[in-house]
């Protein structure tokens, strides 16, 4: 170990001390000389003679320095060094080369950083601070009732008891729901995402706050638990200053007003699904505040996320039959309480242990398709730019031939002229990568806020994943880019680089400069084809009528925030909620409703006469409005009428229903005048008194959702005081305006929400503008990329063919055989890469299928608009060599060689 250590500081007093070594070298040799000189002299030589004598015994000096170099190690990083300066000499002389292969490069490595940051975290990366992650599930209950299958990740708080008592497979079985409340008072009030947690949620992470505690489990007991709650860490800098005397102080979260007992560390959001959390609450405190102790009881409503750590040694198999014995447990204890949920025989009630990552369990989003598919175009993107950058180098390369073979000529080794062209490569991928590293972090954040909660859309540079990733993503771009040109150098033939000629070298470099342009555009087919089924798509989906008018539409929600009201104060807020509404400047009409598109909606059991089971002819969404709604929302009414002011709490009871319901429950029969009994099979008759158009409340895409609309005067009591308004202009621009008017009613901390109905109907249609932009963006770099090599290739083949083109002319040949030479040459290339793009995306065409609104993924129009524009592409590219060739000079061109 001794004699390691002291080689180890040799060498590195070597590296780090060079000069002061070479120094003693020097000194070392002269002492050396100057005692065998003087021994010479000694013997009767004269000094000159006897210094020329010593020189010669030792046999020159400049390789005895040689040799003690290659001792201390250093020859390999000197020569690398040394590689290093010519590249950086040779790339800041072609500045514009370079330039444009590092933006190249930069694009693609900083197009999948951001991808592989946003998949990483969507799809595999556990929360923060989460301890034994490979444990932890989420739990969906799986129902069959009817034979409808269904799936639900929200369950009823007695039901989550159930569960945590009823198994033995798991060490923490933890409950939680993110939701938008209101945090605070008057003027600092903010509606921000709040998690309301069981006590044992914190046992799932290996975090200790940051000031005071975490809530335990004595104070989430049921019924009502301890109003406490834990600041998030950025909640505590933004809304508090950081201040440490927070603890004691009360903040109002909705309806609770609870003690700060801690701040939760930095970097630790929970779970982070609906966003990243302001505050930590206990259940039990928070649902008693907004039920009363029936939540404990009830397991009507379905409310809470479940997630459970698996016992050390438990296989995933056994742990899930557990959890499927306690859940029929707890489905026969809800039927034993209320027989409308039926037997657990019929429901066949399933636990599924899922990963902890929503976007990876049964009821994932259309959002982790499209950015898996993202993710795996912009690696295609990036095949595509190494391919580019790939044959400018070989062009490159194949133009510095003559020096390369003088070079090998002069007695440089071929072994050091590739570690030169790899270096050239390293160093032009390590600037790509580190530009697209700056692009990802200030360029990538919208793509980030996209799909991930704030905290975590912010890094990217202080993310160590992220950063290895594009470390092993930069060296596998060097070894792409730098591998042909290294293997064309290599059989650099000497005689026929120094004539200059059509040598077999040429027709190498030619084959596969070929080769790559064949491969960019055929991933450049595969990129557009994807890119206009996206685009198609959309735009399908943009036209696709909801039922209602979204862009002049607002919605205003009241949150009473535990101030108590009477049926008859709720009542009075609603009326002059509409008024105040109504009466506003640049407000054309207003109505109350019960339901709200993709908001929240209300379902209610339906009888219809000659029909066993109504549910199993669809979904039914139950509206309650006063009159002017349809009008308000744009929503046609096709046959009959709608609902008005006679149509009061005395009246007989009335209802419109939506064309496909009524296809559903009376095909072939006219619905106008038919009854429907709704909540109870003894109810009044409902009689049907109009069609109106089809609503999509829930999905975009279910055809068997429907909905019915009745008089808000036959509800039955009040409804929550929330209302639609139809803007004469641009409604965002009516959303803070009409909030101040309507607080003004709210009485004590209630408070009102206004939205756009946009955005609530926009996230629906995230992942396919976003897939449509993405695909459209990178079609878009390919096919530019793709036109450039091909300009690239064409315009050294026809500097190449001078000679035979000169001869061509001088015996005759005509400008449009000339011209036809170069074109043919580039458009039989970009055929065969159209060809080869369109087989395989009509192989990969399907499976995008799920995410195609209305579009075939074998539309032939698209193929052929991409089609198209790749020739219409080469035709442009092929412009400026061949307007070359024509201006060629014969004589000029049969003296050049």
């Amino acid at each position: 170990m001794h004699r390691i250590a002291s080689e180890l500081r040799y060498r590195l007093r070597a590296l780090l001390r060079n000069g002061e070594m070479e120094a003693e070298l020097d000194d070392e040799l002269r002492f050396h000389l100057d005692r065998h000189a003087e021994k010479l002299m000694a013997a009767g030589l004269p000094r000159r003679e006897a210094e020329r004598q010593a020189r010669i015994a030792f046999g020159g000096v400049a390789r005895i320095k040689e040799d003690a170099r290659a001792a201390w190690g250093l020859a390999l990083f000197e020569t690398t060094l040394q590689d290093l300066r010519c590249t950086v000499r040779a790339l800041r002389k072609r500045r514009d080369l370079t330039f444009g292969i590092v933006a190249t490069l930069a694009l693609g490595i900083g197009a999948n950083a951001t991808m592989f940051g946003i998949v990483d975290r969507l799809l595999v990366r556990a929360p923060a601070t989460m301890l034994d992650p490979e444990r932890v599930h989420r739990v969906y209950l799986h129902t069959s009732p009817d034979g409808e299958a269904a799936t639900d990740r929200n369950l009823a708080f007695p039901r989550y008891l159930d569960v945590a008592r009823g198994t033995s497979s798991f060490d923490v079985v933890a409950a939680f729901q993110t939701r938008q409340v209101g945090v605070g008072e008057g003027a600092t009030l903010r509606e921000v995402p709040v998690t309301v947690a069981s006590a044992a949620f914190f046992d799932l992470f290996a975090a200790r706050p940051a000031l005071g505690r975490f809530f335990t489990a004595a104070e989430d007991v049921v019924p009502e638990g301890s109003p406490v709650v834990v600041l998030g860490h950025a909640f505590w800098q933004s809304h508090f200053g950081g201040r440490r005397d927070v603890l004691g102080q009360p903040l109002r979260v909705d309806r609770l007003t609870a003690t700060i007992v801690g701040v939760a560390p930095e970097g630790f959001v929970g779970m982070a699904d609906q966003g990243v959390p302001a505050a930590y609450v206990p259940i039990t405190a928070f649902a008693h505040s907004l039920r009363g102790p029936d939540y404990a009881g009830g397991y009507g409503w379905s409310w809470l996320e479940l997630v459970a750590r698996r016992k050390p040694g438990v296989p995933l198999a056994t742990a899930e039959a557990d959890l499927t014995q306690a859940l029929g447990r707890s489905w026969r204890a809800a039927a034993e309480q209320d027989p409308g949920w039926g037997s657990a025989e019929d429901a066949r009630p399933r636990g599924e242990l899922a990963p902890v990552h929503v976007q990876r369990g049964p009821d994932a989003t259309a959002d982790s398709r499209v950015a898996t598919w993202i993710a795996g175009v912009a690696l295609v993107a990036l095949l595509v730019a190494c391919a580019n950058v790939a044959n400018l180098l070989l062009a490159r390369a194949h133009g510095r031939r003559r020096e390369i073979a003088m070079r090998i000529a002069l007695g440089v080794s071929r072994g050091r002229l590739l570690r030169h062209l790899a270096m050239e490569s390293l160093v032009l991928a390590l600037l790509g990568g580190g530009a697209g590293l700056l692009l990802a972090e200030w360029g990538g954040g919208a793509l980030r806020r996209l799909f991930l909660p704030e905290e975590a859309a912010a890094v990217v540079l202080a993310d160590g994943r992220t950063l290895l990733f594009a470390g092993g993503l930069t060296l596998l771009v060097a070894l792409l880019t730098g591998l042909l040109p290294i293997l064309h150098s290599r059989r650099t033939d000497l005689a026929d680089a120094f004539r200059a000629g059509m040598g077999e070298g040429q027709d190498r470099r030619s084959r596969a400069s070929a080769g790559l342009l064949v491969l960019q555009t055929t991933l450049s087919v595969l990129l557009l084809v994807g890119a206009g089924l996206f685009v198609r798509s959309l735009h399908n989906l943009l036209s696709l009528r909801l039922g209602y008018d979204v862009d002049p539409v607002l919605f205003a929600a009241a949150n009473p925030r535990g101030v108590e009201l009477s049926d008859a104060e709720t009542a009075g807020l609603n009326r002059r909620l509409l008024a105040a509404a109504q009466a506003m400047p640049g407000v054309r009409s207003a109505a109350l409703a019960a339901s709200v598109p993709f908001w929240s909606n209300e379902g209610r059991g339906l009888w219809v006469e000659g029909i066993d089971e109504v549910g199993k002819r669809g979904s039914f969404v139950l509206q309650a409005a006063t009159p002017g709604y349809f009008e308000t929302l744009g929503t046609r009414i096709l046959r009959g009428r709608a609902f008005d002011e006679r149509d009061g709490e005395r009246s007989p009871r009335v209802v419109v229903v939506s064309d496909g319901m009524a296809r559903a429950l009376w095909p072939g029969r006219d619905p106008l005048g038919r009854c429907l009994r709704i909540g109870e099979p003894d109810a009044p008759c409902t009689t049907v008194i109009g069609i109106a158009e089809h609503v999509r409340s829930r999905d975009l895409f279910d055809a068997r959702e429907h909905s019915y609309t009745i008089p808000a005067s036959q509800y039955g009591s009040p409804m929550y005081p929330q209302l639609f308004v139809r803007a004469e202009g641009d409604a965002a621009a009516l959303v803070e305006p009409l909030r101040r008017r309507l607080q003004r009613e709210m009485p004590g901390a209630a408070y009102v929400r206004v939205l756009t109905l946009r955005s609530l109907v926009d996230p629906n249609l995230r992942a396919w503008r976003f897939g449509a932009v993405m695909f459209t963006a990178f079609g878009g770099l390919t096919l530019a990329l793709a036109a450039i090599g091909l300009y690239s290739l064409l315009e050294v083949s026809a500097a190449r063919r001078r000679r035979e083109l000169g001869v061509r002319v001088a015996l005759g040949a005509s400008t449009r055989d000339v011209v036809r030479l170069i074109v043919t040459h580039g458009l039989r290339l970009v055929l065969l890469g159209v060809a080869l793009g369109g087989a395989l995306a009509l192989w990969a065409a399907p499976s995008l299928e799920s995410l195609m609104v209305h579009e075939s993924v074998r539309d032939p129009l698209v193929y052929g608009v991409v089609a198209a524009l790749l020739l219409a592409a080469a035709l442009l590219a092929s412009i400026a060599p061949a307007w070359r060739a024509l201006r060629l000079d014969p004589t000029l061109a049969l003296r050049a060689d």
